[in-house]
C-alpha cells in the first residue's frame, strides 16, 4: 500500500489528462501544444539542470549504460528481425521495434524515479533518456530512411538527415549544453538555477497530463490486430525488464540500487516517441497508439509489484 501511494498519484495525473480530453475540458489542440511545451521548454530545462549540476561519476556509468542500453538494443533488434521475417516492411518493422523497446523515460521516468527512489535516480534516468531519445531513435530513423529509399539512397544524405534531426532536438541539445557547464566547471548562476528549477518543475506534471491527453485521442484508423498489440506489449513490459535484470545482475554486476533503477526504467510503458515517428513517416500509427495505451495501463501494477518486491 505504501508503494501504491507513491505510484498511483503519478498515474492519476495521466488519468486527469485522459478525463479532461474525453469530457472536453481540454480541446483537441491541447495535446499538441502541451506536448510542445514539455518537449521544447520544461523537460530540456530539467535535463540541463541535472547535467550541469551533476558529477562525472554520476553521468559516466558504463555498467548502467551497458545494462539498460544493451537490453533495449537487443529487444529492438530482435523485434525488427522478427517482424521482417513475417514480411513486414523495414520501415514498419522499425516502428514496431520502438514499440517494444522505447521506454517512456522522458514523460514518466523522471517523476516516477524521483518519487519512488529519490534524487539519486535522476542521473541514471537521464542516461536512460539519452539512450532512448538519441541512440534508439536515431537507429530507427536510419532504418526507416533506408527502407523508404529501397536501400539505394546516399548514405551521407541519410546520415546528414539523422544528424540534423538530433541537433534540432531540444532533448539532445539541452543536456549537451549542460555538459559544457559540467566540463568547464561553471556553476549555475543563482537566477539561472531558479529559472531552470521553476521551468523544470513543470516538466513532470505537464508531461503526465499530456500523456493522458494523448491516450484519450480517438483514432479513425482501422483497429490493429490484438495479437500484434499483445506481442509488442509483452516484449516491452516483460522481455525488456527481464533481459535488463539479467544483464544488470550477471553481466555488469550493478550495485543493487542501480540494478533496481535499471529494471524500473525498463518496466516503463512504450513512449510517445514511437507514435510521433510513425506519424512523421506516414506509417501504421494505429498499432503504435494502441500499444502505448495498453502498455501504460498494464505497467502500473507491474511497477507497483517491482517496487514492493525491492522494498
Amino acid at each position: 500500500m505504501s508503494v501504491a501511494l507513491i505510484v498511483l498519484p503519478i498515474f492519476a495525473l495521466i488519468l486527469a489528462g485522459f478525463v479532461a480530453r474525453r469530457t472536453g475540458a481540454l480541446g483537441g489542440g491541447a495535446t499538441r501544444e502541451l506536448n510542445r511545451f514539455v518537449v521544447n521548454l520544461a523537460l530540456p530545462a530539467l535535463l540541463f539542470d541535472i547535467v550541469a549540476g551533476a558529477n562525472w561519476s554520476e553521468i559516466w556509468r558504463p555498467d548502467f549504460i551497458g545494462a539498460f542500453g544493451l537490453g533495449a538494443a537487443i529487444v529492438f533488434g530482435a523485434t525488427v528481425l522478427w517482424r521482417r521475417s513475417r514480411g513486414r516492411p523495414l520501415a514498419d518493422a522499425s516502428v514496431d521495434g520502438l514499440n517494444a523497446a522505447y521506454a517512456n523515460t522522458g514523460f514518466l521516468g523522471f517523476p516516477l524515479a524521483l518519487a519512488a527512489m529519490g534524487t539519486g535516480m535522476l542521473a541514471p534516468t537521464l542516461i536512460a533518456t539519452l539512450i532512448t531519445v538519441c541512440v534508439l531513435f536515431a537507429v530507427a530513423i536510419v532504418l526507416i530512411e533506408f527502407s523508404l529509399q529501397d536501400g539505394g539512397g546516399d548514405p551521407l544524405r541519410v546520415a546528414g538527415k539523422v544528424a540534423l534531426s538530433l541537433v534540432r532536438n531540444p532533448l539532445v541539445v539541452a543536456p549537451a549544453l549542460g555538459a559544457v557547464f559540467l566540463v568547464a566547471g561553471w556553476g549555475e548562476p543563482k537566477p539561472l538555477h531558479v529559472f531552470l528549477d521553476l521551468l523544470g518543475g513543470a516538466a513532470a506534471p505537464c508531461a503526465l497530463v499530456t500523456l493522458g491527453l494523448f491516450l484519450a485521442e480517438k483514432s479513425e484508423a482501422a483497429k490493429p490486430s490484438a495479437g500484434d498489440i499483445a506481442l509488442l506489449t509483452g516484449l516491452k513490459l516483460l522481455a525488456q525488464p527481464l533481459l535488463t535484470w539479467a544483464l544488470a545482475v550477471f553481466v555488469f554486476r550493478l550495485p543493487p540500487e542501480l540494478m533496481h533503477g535499471a529494471v524500473l526504467l525498463a518496466l516503463l510503458p512504450t513512449g510517445t516517441g514511437a507514435f510521433m515517428l510513425a506519424q512523421m513517416y506516414g506509417r501504421e500509427a494505429a498499432l503504435t497508439s494502441r500499444v502505448v495505451l495498453v502498455s501504460t495501463i498494464l505497467s502500473a501494477p507491474l511497477i507497483i509489484g517491482w517496487l514492493s518486491w525491492i522494498g
